[in-house]
């Protein structure tokens, strides 16, 4: 297969532009990935990224390497995922190289076709454990965990990262420098400090910089809410693909609408049709699934999500925040947009 090409620095995809990028033996085209993120990229949201169109690669939520060795049923049941959802990456978390290489054999035992090392996740929890950004303060045992992870696993091997913890300890370079070395095969970096969690703005100079030190693919995220956005850091950043996060959740045709832009046509929008089915289809699925309480939490946390920026959606959420069962939720849910469409 013939490398993917990537735009340069100033100028825009155009004519001749393939939308893809290799990681390993992995294509992800269109260059497009949906960020790993905690209690949010479950087995639904990432099937409805998929059936909407436009995602190259999809992440799961990431997996304690702590969970899986010792046998938690929440972390073995995470690893689950249908076959739709290929291709796929699973992030895994821990600090300890042992139970992250035992991990990755999890990973790669489920049918994955990407392992992702996180040494980006801010959470305090987190970071008193030595792991996700704290990895980035402790280099050596950085190198360690994917050494461990690189020997346990034959998938393509990723790692998402962010600046470092603070301001004044920036330390990506260095560690995708290790990274790399150890058989690393993508990079993904989060150009803001683990301090500044998602505050602030993400500085994409340092994609550039990072994407210009090293020799592997080097996957952008941060601050891309549009068509444009993406168009824009990889336009300035020379990155080789984009990804996103909370953009998504509020707007999941975003994968579709950059794919078409990187084609030089005209993001679609979605209508309000389109958008009360997305929520019901999510909805319904989560309400059949999940048990009373998780599913009225997830359908209260998504519905926050979907009705942003949608005319009178605050009245919505009030709405939900009061109703005390999954069937009560679909059933305002389809009053809101009934309401809309004959107004």
């Amino acid at each position: 297969m013939t490398p993917a090409r990537r735009p340069g620095r100033g100028r825009s995809p155009g004519p001749g532009y393939t939308p893809s990028v290799l990681i390993g033996t992995l294509a992800v085209d269109p260059p497009l990935v949906l960020a790993p993120m905690a209690g949010l990229t479950d087995r639904d949201f990432r099937l409805l990224v998929r059936r909407i169109g436009g995602c190259g690669l999809v992440s799961m939520e990431f997996v304690s390497s702590e969970g899986l060795t010792r046998d938690n049923p929440r972390s073995w049941q995470l690893l689950r995922f249908s076959p739709e959802e290929h291709p796929i990456s699973i992030q895994i978390y821990g600090a300890d190289p042992a139970r992250m290489a035992a991990a990755a054999r999890a990973v790669e035992e489920h049918g994955a076709d990407a392992c992702d090392i996180n040494m980006g996740c801010p959470a305090h929890r987190v970071l008193q454990g030595c792991a996700g950004a704290a990895l980035g303060a402790d280099l050596e045992r950085a190198r360690r965990v994917v050494c461990a992870v690189r020997a346990a696993t034959t998938l393509p091997l990723t790692v998402k990262m962010r600046l470092g913890l603070r301001d004044d300890c920036h330390t990506y370079l260095e560690l995708g420098r290790i990274c790399v070395g150890e058989g690393v095969q993508a990079l993904t970096l989060h150009p803001r400090t683990a301090r500044q969690q998602y505050g602030g703005r993400a500085e994409w100079s340092h994609i550039a910089r990072l994407k210009q030190a090293l020799r592997i693919p080097v996957i952008g995220n941060g601050d891309v809410a549009s068509p444009a956005d993406a168009l824009r850091m990889l336009r300035e950043t020379g990155c080789d693909a984009v990804m996103i996060g909370r953009a998504s959740l509020a707007n999941p045709w975003i994968f579709l609408q950059c794919s078409r832009a990187l084609a030089g046509e005209a993001p679609p929008v979605p209508t309000m049709a389109e958008r009360r089915d997305l929520m019901l289809w999510h909805f319904r699925t989560v309400a059949e699934r999940d048990d009373e309480r998780t599913a009225l939490h997830k359908l209260r946390l998504f519905c926050g999500w979907y009705t942003h920026g949608l005319t009178d959606g605050r009245s919505l959420r009030r709405r939900l925040s009061s109703l005390t069962s999954s069937a009560a939720v679909l059933e305002a849910v389809e009053s809101f947009f009934a309401d809309r469409s004959s107004a």
